[in-house]
């Protein structure tokens, strides 16, 4: 998913530890939210959250219906502010990509998103129509029903669900790490290649400087020495 440049939703900032919004912005989002709302019921139905989501993002008509079926949780029809506030800030982290980070500060919320049935439990299938949101990749979801499926049964609750967060979250930082310790060393790198072609640049140059000088040196002698044979080989001097 991108967030399309130049819409409202660019111009929001993330809190990337925490995964919200400021309370500056929660303003302006309320402020939004009640421009989108025409009808004035403090909610959208499903054709203005279209619209609005169509207009933000590149998503397709079937994913948008599909996210606005999820947060539709008592089937009215409509959505109110809080999960608009949540959507909002599930698709900044993946624009942000903060996915891994959102989950974990937002398991319970996020788990019961995805449990659509209310069974407290999450299936695979689940996982699978809302990969988009989450970015989870297809290996990655057999190795999560392999890894954390404690009690076998093919679907995750939410303690299972939460280790697997924590575990993200694992791979998640240790990958920041390698990222800014490989940065660190391009540096390096970079600052002794560079170091390095100042030094073979001072060289040249200072070879050059003293190529110059043992020439102009040999050419004063030369002309030196023509002006001293003029002098004592000129006609009728003895």
């Amino acid at each position: 998913m991108k967030l399309k440049q130049g819409s409202f939703l660019w111009y929001l900032y993330l809190d990337k530890l925490y995964c919200l919004l400021s309370v500056r912005n929660v303003r302006v989002l309320v402020e939004y939210f009640h421009l989108l709302d025409v009808h004035h019921n403090n909610t959208l139905n499903d054709v203005l959250f279209y619209h609005f989501l169509h207009n933000v993002t590149n998503w397709k008509r079937r994913q948008i219906m599909i996210v606005f079926n999820m947060l539709d949780w008592n089937a009215t029809g409509e959505i109110g502010f809080d999960q608009f506030y949540m959507l909002v800030c599930i698709l900044l982290a993946q624009q942000n990509h903060l996915e891994e980070q959102f989950m974990f500060r937002h398991s319970r919320p996020v788990f019961e998103l995805l449990d659509l049935e209310g069974e407290l439990r999450i299936g695979a299938d689940n996982f699978h129509m809302y990969n988009f949101l989450f970015n989870i990749k297809k290996q990655e979801l057999k190795e999560l029903y392999h890894d954390f499926d404690v009690t076998g049964d093919r679907r995750l609750n939410y303690k299972e669900f939460k280790l697997f967060t924590i575990f993200t979250m694992d791979k998640y930082q240790e990958r920041q790490k390698a990222e800014k310790e490989n940065e660190k060393k391009r540096k390096k790198e970079k600052k002794a290649l560079l170091k390095k072609k100042t030094q073979h640049q001072v060289n040249v140059s200072s070879k050059q400087s003293s190529f110059t000088n043992r020439s102009e040196s040999r050419i004063g002698t030369s002309w030196a020495i023509k002006e001293i044979q003029l002098i004592y080989y000129k006609p009728g001097i003895s």
